[in-house]
């Protein structure tokens, strides 16, 4: 027997023996329409498939159609499974993953994929969105003065896991801390502050308070704008109130009247000041001008005196005379010789003149000519004897 004929006589291994006739080897395209039957049988198909005998003498399915057929249905429940993991995080939201319940991971926006149910799940958070609530109580200022507030604080959510896990109410933790940072910042600052000017600062330190303790006590909210309405006193001293802001705003009218008046007057004020400042060093260096100019000429005259003395001071006493007697229009002479005074009415003389220059128009009459020969000999007469002293 040779080394491929296992078996035993005439018999092919390759073939069965039934009924003691030997048969060729199985065609495969009948293999393969019976598998296709028993999956169509499976997945509700009517078609008969090739039956197996067993042990038993009963028919069974055939073992390698079964098996491929359950794993193959296997294999398409885990990749659904699987593919229900998939999910996709809106741009205002952020996705807190639990795994078996506890806190894993926070998404971005965008799609994601995570373990599906029951490992893994996916809770989708909101940051975007505005929540609002007021305030609104009596304070106690730090004059001790009784006033009525409202609030309007606005917030959203900023880190999603502390605000699922840390805080069991974070909306309640917040309204607290308002109250709070609102009690401690009114109650630090006086009542016209907080009617008046106030209102922006005593807004802003409300936020950095309330934030303060909103991160302290992990609550994952952020306060995004504090409103302060005007504030107002209680009614039982609202009209004394009344007058003490009327009163305010009188002040303030005449403190804006009062400083238009000085911007008014200030600048005519400072400009007369210069005005003055200028006249004076004008004068000053007139005057220093005028000094120096003095001694400029003093020193030339005591130059001149000290080459002629004699002539030096017969100019001199001419120049004084002529300039103390040009002030006056009356001339006294002394006669040589003679016991009286001549009296010249230059006054008059001159005013006769000018009317005789009015009435001709023509040439100016000098109003010497009506002195007397005389008289005239005797100034010349006077004058030679001032030579001669």
């Amino acid at each position: 027997m040779a080394w491929n004929e296992p078996g035993s006589g005439d018999k092919d291994p390759w073939s069965g023996n039934k009924g003691g006739k030997q048969e060729g080897p199985p065609d495969l395209d009948e293999v393969v329409k019976n598998i296709q039957k028993k999956l169509g049988g499976m997945f509700g198909g009517g078609g008969k498939g090739p039956r197996s005998v067993d042990s038993g003498g009963g028919s069974s399915p055939s073992g390698p159609a079964s098996s491929i057929g359950i794993g193959l249905v296997i294999l398409v429940i885990f990749l659904g499974w699987m593919a229900s993991g998939i999910y996709i995080i809106q741009p205002a939201e952020r996705g807190v993953v639990l795994r078996f319940g506890a806190y894993n991971d926070t998404t971005l926006p965008g799609p994601h994929w995570h373990f599906p149910a029951p490992i893994e799940s996916v809770l989708k958070v909101d940051v975007d969105q505005i929540s609002s609530f007021r305030h609104k109580a009596l304070m106690l200022t730090r004059d001790e003065n009784i006033i009525d507030v409202e609030f309007t604080v606005q917030s959203r959510i900023q880190d999603a896991a502390d605000y699922l896990f840390q805080d069991q109410n974070p909306e309640k933790t917040m309204r607290d801390a308002t109250e709070t940072s609102v009690r401690e910042v009114i109650g630090k600052s006086n009542l016209d502050f907080v009617l008046t000017e106030g209102r922006s600062s005593i807004t802003e330190q409300i936020r950095v308070g309330v934030q303060a303790l909103l991160v302290q006590y992990k609550t994952g909210l952020e306060v995004t704008s504090v409103n302060m309405q005007p504030a107002k006193p209680p009614e039982q001293v609202k009209s004394a109130f009344d007058d003490a802001i009327k009163a305010r705003e009188d002040k303030e009218r005449i403190e804006n009247q009062a400083e238009a008046y000085a911007n008014e007057v200030l600048p005519k004020a400072r400009g007369e000041a210069a005005r003055q400042v200028a006249d004076a060093e004008a004068y000053r260096d007139k005057v220093i001008a005028e000094a120096e100019g003095e001694s400029n000429r003093f020193l030339a005259v005591l130059a001149e005196y000290e080459k002629a003395p004699e002539v030096t001071r017969e100019r001199l006493y001419l120049d004084t005379v002529e300039e103390v007697m040009s002030g006056t229009n009356k001339v006294i002479m002394d006669v040589k010789e003679g016991s009286s005074l001549m009296y010249l009415p230059l006054d008059k003389l001159i005013e006769k003149g000018r009317i005789k220059t009015s009435a001709t128009s023509s040439t100016f009459n000098n109003p010497l000519d009506d002195i007397t020969p005389s008289s005239r000999s005797s100034s010349r007469d006077v004058n030679r004897d001032r030579r001669g002293r």
